[in-house]
């Protein structure tokens, strides 16, 4: 483990020492996280601009040493919960263990061990009596939701008290081609999101940022908006939405064009949220 107190600031993958697992102290979750993560050769099917993934390449998570995983993710947990980790580095106040999450530098679910991957987490987290305890998170673009095997995957993450964060960040094909890197249409979001939710309790993550110093303008705002309000027409069953800022520096080429918003417009932007009747969670 490296020197120094963990920070909301620093989510190095590599803090730790291992290959699969690192430790976080995480905003949205309120305290520690142990990350796992998937995509240790740094590829991912999307390019956000925001991402902080250093050296970032377009590709899908590599062979994963299951063995190796299992008694990293084995031996951290036990160092969380029994050792002297979270009084050598974490602050006081955040000192408690809030999920496990499926995570890292990359889509995890582009892995073709995402399946197994789920079963050997909720293996540990029974033999620690963590299954209902706190929860397991999954972070996902939802770009392979359609696998019979993630799809599985998912299912067991239900059973296990867990759920997904998934990623919109807009809507519009133009708004996701500049901030995801990828060209998305409204109807197939809708419906990646719709068979996410039914595997597993879905949330919708949403970064919003600033864009050469200006927010969302009103047409991509108002598309997001009537995107939901048509999920909650359909009945299409998520949890509500995780809207958030940026509090790392970003690490792409693209990122000399995104900023942080203010505090005002994210709480402002959550109010509109709220009002067509979904949950939200605003960290800016």
């Amino acid at each position: 483990m490296k020197t120094g107190s963990l920070t909301p600031k620093d989510h190095d993958r590599d803090a730790a020492g291992l290959t699969y697992v690192y430790p976080v102290v995480s905003r949205r979750s309120g305290g520690v996280s142990i990350g796992i993560n998937l995509n240790p050769n740094n590829a991912c099917d999307w390019h956000c601009a925001y991402c902080q993934v250093p050296n970032l390449v377009r590709g899908t998570a590599p062979e994963i040493d299951l063995a190796l995983l299992e008694r990293e993710l084995r031996g951290f947990v036990h160092e969380a919960l029994h050792g002297a980790f979270m009084e050598r580095y974490v602050p006081e106040g955040c000192r408690q263990l809030r999920d496990l999450a499926i995570s890292g530098n990359g889509e995890p679910t582009s892995s073709g061990q995402f399946d197994v991957v789920v079963d050997l987490i909720g293996r540990v987290m029974r033999e620690v009596d963590l299954v209902g305890a706190i929860p397991l998170v999954l972070i996902s673009n939802g770009s392979y939701v359609g696998k019979p095997t993630v799809q599985r995957a998912l299912r067991t993450m239900a059973t296990l008290g867990g759920e997904v964060w998934f990623k919109v960040d807009s809507v519009t094909e133009a708004g996701s081609k500049r901030i995801n890197g990828v060209t998305l249409s409204e109807r197939g979001i809708r419906d990646k999101l719709a068979a996410c939710a039914a595997c597993c309790p879905t949330w919708i993550q949403t970064c919003a940022v600033a864009w050469d110093g200006l927010p969302p303008d009103e047409a991509e705002q108002g598309a997001y908006l009537e995107f939901l309000a048509r999920l909650a027409a359909d009945r299409v069953p998520v949890l509500g939405v995780r809207l958030y800022g940026l509090a790392r520096p970003a690490l792409q080429a693209e990122s000399t064009h995104v900023s942080r918003l203010t505090e005002d417009w994210m709480a402002g932007f959550g109010h509109r949220i709220e009002a067509l009747g979904l949950p939200v969670r605003v960290t800016p």
